[in-house]
């Protein structure tokens, strides 16, 4: 029986159109240029940061990602990326009885404009503020002591078969593949392992678990 269920972010929760569009206009080359190179690598089975890397060989993504934030050119985040099921969705799920979590390949700094956003979830953490990212078994086991459920109760909800299903189910997870984004849409019907679960949208998860 599913009692936790945790979240992925980008292109789970929140629209990346801004966050690559920022980085773009940092970098001085059009959008439609670094989105393009993104889709490239998502479809290679490239982490997607390798698209900054093709345009600016050699680039310390840290050194540049403290630049833009002294530029004033940091991370944002507000309602406006959220996909719009989002409190609805996980308010569906909270009032049904589950316990819900957020955790993702994020940076400390998004750990905090998440929370800031007040969003109906039991709690909100990122790889950066752990010191672990997704694929690694190690972000896994931090995500079972926050939700403090064992891997058969616990539901891991991702766009991103390589980076969310086959490692979530490695560690003995539940899990299911969000149609949405890039790599959601890309491999939805060819992820290995197989999802335990499929959806189009966070509001159709109360149903899909009780059918």
């Amino acid at each position: 029986m599913i009692t936790s269920i945790v979240f992925d972010v980008g292109e789970t929760l929140t629209r990346d159109d801004r966050y690559w569009g920022r980085w773009a206009d940092w970098l001085d080359v059009p959008r439609h240029t670094l989105s393009a190179l993104v889709g490239a690598v998502v479809a290679q089975g490239r982490d997607n940061a390798d698209a900054i890397r093709l345009l600016r060989p050699g680039v310390d993504l840290g050194a540049e990602r403290a630049a833009m934030e002294t530029a004033g050119l940091g991370e944002v985040l507000d309602d406006s990326d959220l996909y719009d099921d989002v409190r609805p969705g996980l308010a569906a799920l909270r009032s049904a009885g589950y316990r819900v979590h957020i955790a993702g390949n994020q940076t400390a700094r998004v750990g905090e404009l998440l929370r800031s956003l007040d969003l109906p979830a039991d709690t909100i953490s990122t790889s950066g503020e752990w010191g672990c990212a997704k694929p690694t078994a190690a972000f896994f086991e931090r995500v079972l002591a926050t939700a403090g459920s064992d891997p058969g109760a616990t539901l891991y909800v991702g766009d991103h078969p390589a980076n969310d299903v086959a490692p979530a189910a490695r560690a003995g997870l539940r899990t299911c593949l969000l149609r949405r984004g890039p790599w959601g849409h890309l491999w939805a019907d060819t992820a290995d392992p197989a999802p335990d679960f499929r959806i189009d949208g966070i509001l159709d998860l109360p149903t899909v678990l009780t059918s």
